[in-house]
């Protein structure tokens, strides 16, 4: 394991709630790290409904959720937070006071004096796709996310699925795969229309295969695929010989690791109090859809306002000594400076 990762905040969730607390702890000059589960920013907004409308955002009469989230990192663009996509925090350990020791299932360690539960309903879990006696193969030759492309170099890979996923690995892991075959259950795709042109493209010319069907099976032994049996829309039966699956069937809510984290729980809630949304464990906060108190609200403006006042108090333990004064945007020149204002 590499050296831990130190800085003062770390936030876990990089959706709305998330990056709009990298603003309000950086003008209180905090830095931040922000760890999330998906391969991309912007949590649900990003992931589930880009294009989805939203008209509830103070001040922006219209946004779409992809919308939402660029805005929100052109505003956190002076205080230059660093994202750690494509991992899932495991563990929390309090080291200190304040000071947390939060590890990655990607083998990154934080020594953290604050951390900020933003996890929306909790972790994104890959849905499993109902292929008899898939379990055996997972984590060894069937993955439902790619955390390190190398592993895949001059791999015989099956990609399934026909959203974006599908399409955007399909394309970043042919240049170093043996052999990619692309199969989705009918000739129609979700994805990008550049993403299904450039894929259609490999496929006239022969560097690619596309085979439309669904998996009904797979052979290999010890955990290793070497073939999958795939049943076309006509019910006739053929195999793809490879040693690497790709299933993406989507994405579903769970709890996931929060649950073992250290913090209580209430109807797979995280209980907060409202003066600051910090959690059972000091220097622990949680706001967002993963928390809950009296009148809470599952809106993303609720979560802006909950990330203002943890800021407040996250300042007490990242500087114990400094008194904070309350500031104005509008009014402040020390403000305006660190947004680059002129």
């Amino acid at each position: 394991m590499s050296e831990a990762i130190k800085t003062d905040v770390l936030i876990i969730g990089a959706g709305p709630c998330g990056l709009f607390a990298v603003f309000e702890l950086g003008l209180l000059d905090m830095k931040t790290h922000l760890v999330d589960i998906l391969d991309k920013i912007g949590g649900q907004c990003a992931e589930l409904y880009p294009e989805k409308p939203i008209y509830d955002i103070p001040g922006i009469p219209f946004v779409t959720g992809q919308g939402l989230t660029d805005q929100l990192m052109e505003q956190i663009k002076p205080f230059n937070p660093t994202f750690h996509i494509n991992e899932m925090v495991e563990t929390i350990e309090k080291i200190g006071d304040p000071l947390f020791r939060v590890k990655t299932d990607a083998g990154k360690e934080f020594e953290a004096k604050v951390v900020v539960i933003s996890a929306g309903g909790g972790s994104f879990q890959p849905k499993r796709p109902p292929v008899p006696g898939i379990e055996a193969y997972e984590g060894t030759s069937v993955f439902y996310a790619v955390r390190k492309m190398e592993q895949f170099r001059d791999k015989s890979i099956l990609i399934v699925g026909g959203g974006d996923s599908a399409l955007d690995w399909t394309l970043n892991l042919h240049p170093i795969a043996r052999r990619i075959t692309l199969l989705h259950r009918r000739d129609d795709f979700r994805a990008a229309p550049h993403s299904v042109e450039q894929m259609r493209a490999l496929v006239a010319d022969g560097k690619m295969d596309l085979k439309i069907g669904q998996v009904t099976g797979l052979e290999g032994a010890s955990g290793q695929v070497s073939g999958a049996h795939v049943k076309g829309n006509d019910n006739a039966m053929s195999k793809v010989d490879c040693d690497t699956i790709l299933p993406f069937f989507g994405l579903t809510m769970k709890l996931g690791p929060v649950a073992n984290w250290g913090v209580a729980l209430e109807n797979n809630l995280i209980p907060v109090d409202t003066a600051a949304f910090e959690t059972n464990v000091p220097g622990i906060f949680a706001i967002g859809d993963i928390n809950t108190y009296p009148g809470k609200l599952k809106l993303i403006l609720s979560g802006f306002h909950e990330g203002a006042l943890m800021a407040q108090k996250a300042h007490r333990y990242v500087y114990p000594d400094k008194r904070l004064v309350f500031q104005y945007t509008t009014s402040s020149s020390s403000l305006q400076k660190k947004l680059g204002v002129n």
